[in-house]
């Protein structure tokens, strides 16, 4: 029963949270960054232990480098924390007012969801950039995070907690558990306890989630993200963007899984790319045609069939296809994609804003990168997830996406 006991205390501190000034809040994270810094070698001992032990649950290169801690990832979860901080109240926000046909006032007005549930794999960064982004919009968070970083995410809350006894703030408004699947079961089952819940993972943790929340959920679901190139793109920055895309870090949700290429041009221009990939190790698979091409300029390409074509893979490994122009792209887009991110590399502002206006994504480009998906890229500090979701939020998910809202009605006697 100390389970659901940890649970009741973090419902309670949510009304103790909602009631916290923004300039305690500012200051409060400001001080947790600051001891990030200055506990960082505590936090790559911690770190260190979870490496050596991951051997033992046969993680995968992507989850590994996920995993992996360094001076500058601890110098950047500070840097999180402070832009966090420095962001305006998003509480108690006058989001619309007016007047009635009976003389009522009434306001729109931001306030905090209550209490956030975050289940998440692996990344030690999620434990502070989460805990920092529901403390600032007023929510209590509780945070479940993989057993392959257990020791980096306690280390992290450790220190939050250190913070909170200086302000003199309870120690529930950040909860950090360390429950099995069996327990993650009841966890998702708690709603008379937790308002909402943002898994952040692979494939498996999402749909287990999913199938088992009775709790809202918004998902962070797979990115199998493509870039279309068209036959009018600028071949050189167009091979720059693609190489980006694919190789700048390619374990993370944000990274191309799917190059498209417009067959007008792809005799020309498929080679060139190829090339570029294969300089950074990018182990290439494809349609039977894209192989064909790729054959016959000595470089090597696996055929794959098309249910390949919906695989995250989170590794160093790119799917290609040849489609017939930009429909030949809409309609394998509609088919294979996660609703993440897509881009078009293309000159004919045409067609780039049909590409824009037509594809159903949360984040959609043109001429960049789909590495830009990020929370701390569109200005937030952070984020809690990436949603693919459409109710509520959508794409990276800001301090503005945990709040909510209600009304407030002012009268004079008023009655119907």
């Amino acid at each position: 029963m100390e389970f659901f006991e940890t649970l009741r205390k973090a419902r309670e501190a949510k009304i103790y949270m909602g009631q916290i000034p923004h300039s305690i809040r500012q200051e409060f994270l400001r001080e947790c960054a600051n001891e990030l810094e200055s506990q960082s070698k505590m936090i790559l001992e911690a770190n260190q232990k979870d490496l050596s032990k991951a051997k033992e649950f046969g993680l995968s290169a992507s989850m590994l480098e996920r995993l992996t801690l360094n001076q500058d990832r601890i110098l950047a979860m500070a840097k999180s924390l402070k832009e966090i901080a420095d962001f305006p109240d998003p509480l108690n926000k006058i989001l619309g007012g007016f007047s009635n046909s009976k003389g009522l006032e009434i306001e729109k007005v931001s306030v905090p969801i209550g209490v956030i549930g975050i289940i998440y794999e692996s990344r030690p960064n999620v434990t502070s950039d989460t805990a920092a982004l529901c403390f600032k919009s007023g929510n209590v968070c509780v945070l479940r995070g993989g057993k392959e970083a257990q020791n980096s995410n306690k280390a992290i809350v450790e220190i939050f907690h250190r913070v909170l006894e200086k302000f003199k703030i309870p120690k529930e408004v950040i909860i950090f558990l360390s429950c099995e699947r069996e327990e993650l079961k009841e966890l998702l089952g708690a709603r008379e306890y937790i308002d909402l819940v943002i898994p952040r993972g692979g494939e498996g943790l999402i749909k287990f989630v999913s199938e088992h929340s009775k709790i809202p959920v918004i998902k962070q679901d797979k990115g199998v993200c493509h870039i279309f190139a068209h036959l009018s793109c600028r071949v050189e920055q167009s091979i720059a963007v693609i190489v980006n895309a694919k190789t700048s870090r390619p374990s993370v949700c944000n990274a191309c899984e799917t190059l498209l290429v417009d067959s007008g041009f792809a005799k020309k221009f498929l080679p060139k790319v190829a090339k570029a990939l294969k300089q950074e190790e990018t182990i290439l698979k494809g349609c039977k045609e894209s192989c064909e091409i790729l054959a016959e300029n000595g470089i090597e390409c696996e055929e794959i069939p098309l249910e390949s074509y919906h695989i995250e893979y989170n590794e160093n490994i790119l799917n290609l296809r040849i489609v017939q122009g930009l429909q030949g792209a809409l309609e394998h887009i509609r088919e294979f994609s996660s609703g993440h991110s897509e881009a078009i590399l293309c000159e004919d502002y045409s067609v780039a804003e049909d590409f824009l206006n037509q594809v159903d994504s949360a984040c959609v480009y043109v001429n960049a990168s789909t590495r830009f998906s990020d929370g701390g890229e569109f200005g937030y500090g952070a984020e809690v997830g990436i949603s693919t979701s459409k109710l509520h939020a959508r794409g990276p998910m800001g301090v503005e996406c945990l709040t909510s809202y209600k009304y407030k009605i002012r009268g004079n006697g008023q009655i119907r």
